[in-house]
């Protein structure tokens, strides 16, 4: 990969696939309430559904977190954030990214908009019973997907921190708690944490 890549972030989003892989890249953060860069480009521009991430690659722009995650993942094979395309572990990854992509990050993200008691309520046992599950999936294992971290598990620590944020509490889920302690503690993510200004 020659194309220069530039990504398009907010706080809390995935620039933790990027320094896992190790690959050189530029960022530039984007207040999705205005639709705005900081460098006052107009967002809509650069990604007309108006959401990060968007991956500049050269000239192109790569959208969807579960697209630009194995895009990352196959810049840097010797990383081994993917399995092999046609492995049944790649379609693992991919089944686990379309999970906690509908399952946990949007009903999650939905929480920060402040919605009706009742749907909060809702939502909030929605996601619950989706960390169960994931629990139970994570017992006996370290990570989700073969033996070793994957851009999937970076996905699921970033939207799994979101909770702190939303009020939604997950320390009744043993496996879940030791998975993200786990994440917490690779370098890459204290770096991604720092870049994004939620690490001092």
């Amino acid at each position: 990969m020659n194309a220069p890549l530039k990504l398009y972030f907010s706080p809390g989003a995935c620039s933790l696939a990027l320094l896992e892989a190790g690959l050189e890249f530029t960022t530039e953060k984007v207040d999705l309430a205005a639709k705005k860069t900081e460098a006052g480009t107009d967002f809509n521009t650069i990604n007309p559904k108006g959401y990060v991430p968007a991956l500049a690659i050269g000239d192109d722009i790569l959208t969807e977190v579960t697209a630009v995650m194995q895009f990352i993942a196959d810049q840097a094979p010797t990383k081994n954030l993917a399995a092999a395309a046609g492995s049944v572990d790649r379609y693992r990854l991919q089944e686990w990214l379309g999970f906690i992509n509908s399952e946990v990050h949007k009903p999650l993200g939905g929480l920060f908009g402040k919605p009706s008691e009742e749907l909060r309520n809702s939502t909030v046992e929605r996601v619950l019973k989706r960390v169960a599950y994931i629990d139970g999936k994570l017992a006996g294992r370290d990570f989700l997907v073969g033996d070793a971290f994957t851009v999937v598990d970076g996905y699921l620590f970033t939207v799994l921190g979101w909770t702190k944020f939303v009020g939604v509490d997950i320390s009744a889920y043993p496996n879940v708690g030791a998975f993200l302690g786990r994440v917490a503690g690779r370098a890459a993510v204290q770096a991604a944490l720092k870049a994004e200004g939620l690490l001092s």
